[in-house]
């Protein structure tokens, strides 16, 4: 069983509406019993990383999510949940993240005003990804599937291995997928992403379990 993580910082509705439409089953829990009890890991998150960081130490899940993350549990994070797999963030003062992967969540980079390509933050809208070509974590994206964005911070990684995919942003390749072993993290969103993110979705955990 797929458990979605509710620390009160993720749009539920629309993770399950995805969940439901590629068949998969799935229980929504903010309890860490359950967290351990998960064959894989569906993390969403929105808003401020702080906040959301709150809403996990307030439920008791961060331990819960590192364990279950360390012992090859797949969990996959959305947005500001692919954010909190960092070590830490940048948003609003330094925060302490999970540190599953090493890096820190920072501002995207500003436009410059010589540049006709420019985009305004927060970055909101379609955008083209650039998927590593050694990577399998981003299952079978092709170059013309476009994902859907809403940010203003992104997951900037220590070591370049741990990139599955990047965007082009005020002429800089920003990190927008991340990845080691079992965890995924993405900073678009999959579920309001068309086909494209549903087939993402799928891939991920269909790859690692029979979920049908």
């Amino acid at each position: 069983m797929i458990v979605i993580v509710d620390y009160g910082r993720g749009n539920l509705f629309s993770i399950g509406q995805a969940m439901r439409q590629i068949g998969v089953e799935f229980h929504i829990s903010g309890k860490p019993e359950d967290i351990a009890a998960a064959d894989g890991i569906l993390f969403p998150g929105v808003g401020a990383f702080g906040d959301a960081m709150e809403g996990l130490r307030s439920r008791g899940l961060v331990e819960a999510l590192r364990d279950a993350a360390e012992i090859g549990k797949p969990l996959l994070g959305i947005c500001v949940g692919c954010q909190l797999l960092l070590t830490q963030s940048e948003e609003f003062g330094i925060h302490d993240g999970l540190d599953l992967i090493p890096g820190t969540v920072s501002r995207l980079p500003p436009p410059q005003p010589d540049d006709p390509d420019a985009i305004r933050l927060p970055n909101v809208g379609w955008r083209p990804v650039n998927v590593r070509e050694d990577t399998l974590a981003m299952g079978q994206l092709k170059p013309e599937d476009w994902m859907y964005f809403v940010h203003s911070y992104a997951p900037m990684v220590e070591g370049r291995e741990h990139v599955a995919a990047t965007i082009e942003i005020n002429r800089h390749e920003v990190p927008v997928a991340i990845c080691r072993d079992n965890i995924l993290g993405v900073q678009f969103h999959p579920e309001k992403s068309g086909p494209a993110g549903l087939r993402l979705l799928s891939n991920f955990f269909e790859s690692r379990l029979v979920l049908k």
